[in-house]
């Protein structure tokens, strides 16, 4: 087998021709929906359905078996019954084909029979010089190939890279970070893990140039020193994330039955994290969260943040960010002063957050406020609300201001060097103003907790890479 990780898996993740095995005209077959779903999002390749008993597939020629593919093929996806599979794989090794994604399940999942079977597979796997992600998963998505298994309807591109070890629990959380606008690079439904192990992914991901940040949700792993111990390496350049479930005694039964993993014991699993540098979400919507903020803004210097924010809003800001560890220092006196005369006379003098104590204002004083904030030089980054059109009944003077806002928010990160995350107050789509502050690729979130935690993830990796990198 050879060591270069890169040359193992570009063929998966960056595959000129596919070859379906098992390819299926019955809608709602697997055998059907990876024939479908590259053709109708985007795959810019060959597709070459393999059925002995169709002539075509969706309108493709079919073949009885790779082996009578007239073209090369670089990546096959394995659908066919589990007794099929070994047979399978012997023609992929005889035709050339270096990667296969393995759909099919009936493997070490379901007792000793299965996984019999599964080492079988795997020793011709290795004999024929292949790696394969599964068996037992639901596919994979790569923006590099346009290449999209898992899903009818392709992700957004960006730069975020999400390994999943379940499939369908995997492709809902990947569909939840693509509603809420986050991008990414890579998907994977690793399965079982026979062959390609989370260790695997991480060192080929180290070296994607289309990825930022690294997101797992895992169940338990095959490879745990050597995961470990490459992600030690990986987090002095990229930011690696982690779901691990299995944390009490029935969902530790759970992992075994569903993809064949030992979960382990979370304090050690929590140790081993804190060592390598990783950090570990609680909750599975917090890992897109810090993702998106972490590929989009600048690391911050400190921990120290400013905040805007009316009444309960700044308090309960400042609640989960100190929470978290995250630093929230009060103003000196001259800068309280100052600060206050940009607020309505109400307004209580802001010592951060600031307040502006509901107070007419348009979106351009806040935003002049935050790009005050982000000068302070014991201020390492601004939480602010989400600049906002609000259409302003005509008034054109008042929407002039909402744009310019807009672009000054959007400034602050390059013209500092310092994060800002927002919060929003109404919905994501259909507001110029917040198309702008998107534009530049300023987070936005829909509660005090998201702001924090993807705060507290910005100070968390600008704190690992400094030990990591030795300052």
């Amino acid at each position: 087998m050879p060591k270069d990780i890169i040359q193992q898996l570009d063929c998966i993740f960056k595959p000129k021709s596919i070859a379906v095995i098992g390819a299926s005209n019955a809608p709602g077959k697997w055998g059907h929906r990876m024939v479908n779903n590259p053709l109708n999002t985007g795959y810019r390749g060959a597709i070459y359905p393999v059925n002995p008993t169709e002539k075509t597939v969706l309108g493709l020629p079919a073949y009885a078996s790779v082996k009578d593919i007239p073209g090369a093929v670089d990546m096959a996806v394995m659908v066919a019954p589990a007794q099929y599979v070994p047979q399978a794989m012997r023609d992929c090794a005889a035709k050339g084909i270096k990667g296969v994604v393995m759909i099919t399940a009936g493997f070490a999942e379901v007792g000793a029979e299965g996984k019999k079977l599964q080492d079988e597979v795997v020793q011709i796997a290795r004999q024929g010089g292949i790696r394969f992600v599964g068996p037992n998963g639901m596919g994979m998505f790569s923006s590099a190939a346009d290449l999209s298994l898992s899903f009818d309807v392709a992700p957004r591109k960006g730069k975020i890279a999400f390994i999943s070890q379940s499939g369908t629990f995997g492709g809902m959380l990947a569909s939840m970070a693509n509603a809420k606008g986050y991008g990414l690079s890579k998907f994977v439904s690793i399965g079982n893990q026979a062959d390609l192990t989370a260790g695997d992914y991480l060192e080929y991901l180290a070296e994607d140039p289309d990825t930022g940040a690294i997101v797992f949700y895992m169940e338990g792993f095959k490879d745990g020193r050597r995961f470990f111990e490459t992600a030690r390496q990986v987090v002095k350049q990229k930011p690696i994330i982690v779901y691990k479930s299995g944390r009490t005694e029935a969902a530790t039964r759970a992992t075994m039955s569903h993809t064949s993993s030992i979960a382990g014991s979370d304090v050690v699993f929590e140790a081993m994290c804190k060592q390598a540098g990783i950090i570990r979400s609680y909750e599975t919507g917090q890992m897109f969260d810090m993702a998106e903020a972490l590929v989009s803004m600048p690391l911050p210097k400190g921990n120290r943040v400013a905040i805007i924010g009316s009444g309960g809003q700044g308090v309960t800001i400042s609640d989960n960010c100190e929470l978290l560890g995250l630093k929230v220092p009060e103003f000196d006196e001259a800068t309280k002063l100052e600060l206050k005369k940009s607020l309505p006379s109400h307004a209580p003098v802001p010592s951060n957050p600031v307040d502006f104590a509901g107070g007419t204002r348009t979106a351009d004083d806040e935003a002049k406020v935050a790009d005050a904030l982000a000068q302070i030089p014991y201020i390492d980054a601004v939480i602010t609300n989400m600049p906002s059109y609000r259409g302003w009944g005509g008034n054109a003077a008042a929407a002039r201001a909402s744009i310019e806002g807009a672009e000054l928010v959007a400034a602050i990160p390059k013209k500092y060097g310092k994060p800002v995350i927002t919060l929003r107050w109404r919905g994501p789509t259909g507001d110029i103003a917040q198309d702008i502050v998107r534009a530049a690729h300023i987070p936005a979130y829909d509660t005090p907790e998201q702001v924090a935690r993807a705060m507290y993830a910005l100070a968390t990796y600008a704190r690992i890479r400094e030990e990591r990198n030795g300052g």
